[in-house]
């Protein structure tokens, strides 16, 4: 059996390209924009998920099936974004689906061995599982026309003006989908003597008072059309994110003359802690577990002590890179939990405002900060009242 695949690629989205806007309003997937928000004007076929493009994803879901694929739309693109898979030269589409149909049908009826059978597929359908493939392709044994199609579990109301006008009968209705197969012969047949547009290709054997086999679709087998779309394609074709946790141990002794200065806050007591910096502690901490979680080294890699320009320097300026570098890598903070080690000051009374400080630093909830202080119970260096010790857990989604 020898099986090709027609892979439609030559409409604009419109309907996909104007929910964009509603979609940035509402601060919905920012990693699909530039900066200036004209990712809008990009094919939806062309889209990135995952590192490829909607239309390769199709594409590689139907390759255990196919011999070869013959793609519709611009060649340039398409030569390019199908590189390495067994395609045929893109043929330009027309101004209606039909129309693209049969341009890709025309081309492959012109291969000194034309396939036996086709398989016809929406090139922003980029999520198909293999069971409805191979159902369409069963289905031809019996059939000239088969195709994918999803039982309707919604009632449906018929609307006129914004009023309810009656509820629909969805007993024997289905949502078709693709990739709809068919005999190569018939469809070629079929397409040069119908000349009205339809909106799929088993409409043409239906008109012709010919059958066409159901066999079940799927849920995710979606097309991306409208802008909401993209979170679920996202889920289903996207790496899911990877949990990297980091640990971060610091020490600091005390110093007179200095203003203390924990997580952010600054503490009333007698003395402050020596460091190059503002010696912050629990700052200092939890950038090393952040920096960890990213394998970026510590904090002394990033701002390295032996340099002027970090003497005496807020340590909130640490911080606010560590959160740089984590949405720089794509990632975002699940979680910091940081622990100060000391017999004095009492830390209780400033974790609030310590949470609170880190969480504006880093752009996150001030849910995902932990904050809390223990005693060594009068032992070693803290319990001599020497210096403060913290560290911190940090746990960071990369993708």
């Amino acid at each position: 059996m020898r099986v090709a695949v027609i892979l439609l690629a030559a409409g604009t989205g419109r309907r996909f390209a104007s929910g964009l806007k509603r979609l940035v309003s509402k601060g919905g997937q920012s990693a699909f924009y530039d900066a200036a928000g004209n990712a809008a004007d990009l094919p939806k076929q062309y889209w990135l998920f995952d590192g490829k493009p909607v239309i390769r994803h199709a594409a590689e879901a139907l390759l255990p099936f196919v011999d070869v694929i013959q793609p519709v739309g611009d060649a340039a693109a398409l030569s390019q974004l199908l590189d390495g898979l067994p395609i045929l030269p893109p043929v330009p589409g027309g101004a209606e689906r039909q129309d693209s149909v049969r341009a890709g049908l025309e081309a492959l009826a012109a291969l000194e061995t034309p396939p036996e059978y086709v398989l016809v597929h929406d090139g922003a359908r980029p999520y198909v599982p293999h069971f409805v493939t191979q159902g369409v392709l069963d289905a031809l044994q019996h059939y000239k026309a088969a195709i994918p199609a999803v039982k309707l579990a919604d009632t449906l109301k018929r609307v006129e003006g914004g009023v309810i006008q009656g509820t629909i009968d969805r007993a024997n209705l289905h949502r078709a989908q693709t990739p709809q197969g068919f005999h190569f012969p018939a469809l070629l047949a079929h397409h040069r003597r119908h000349e009205r547009s339809e909106t799929d290709d088993a409409a043409l054997f239906e008109a012709a008072g010919e059958a066409v086999a159901i066999v079940p679709g799927d849920e995710d087998n979606i097309k991306l059309t409208q802008a909401e779309d993209l979170v679920r394609l996202e889920r289903l074709l996207g790496t899911p994110p990877c949990p990297r946790t980091g640990l971060g141990y610091d020490v600091h002794a005390f110093a007179d003359d200095r203003d203390l200065i924990i997580c952010g806050v600054k503490i009333p007591h007698e003395r402050g802690l020596a460091g190059h910096s503002d010696a912050d502690v629990g700052i200092h901490t939890l950038c090393d577990a952040i920096y960890g979680a990213l394998s970026e080294g510590d904090i002394g890699y990033h701002f390295p002590p032996s340099k002027n320009e970090w003497k005496d320097m807020d340590s909130a300026r640490f911080l606010i890179h560590a959160g740089q570098r984590i949405r720089e890598r794509g990632g975002r903070l699940v979680n910091a939990d940081i622990t100060i080690i000391c017999e004095r000051p009492k830390i209780g009374p400033h974790v609030a405002a310590m949470r609170a400080r880190l969480a504006s630093l880093l752009e996150v909830d001030m849910e995902r900060i932990s904050v809390k202080a223990t005693t060594s119970e009068r032992l070693g260096f803290t319990g001599r009242e020497e210096g403060i010790a913290a560290t911190a857990v940090a746990t960071v989604l990369l993708p």
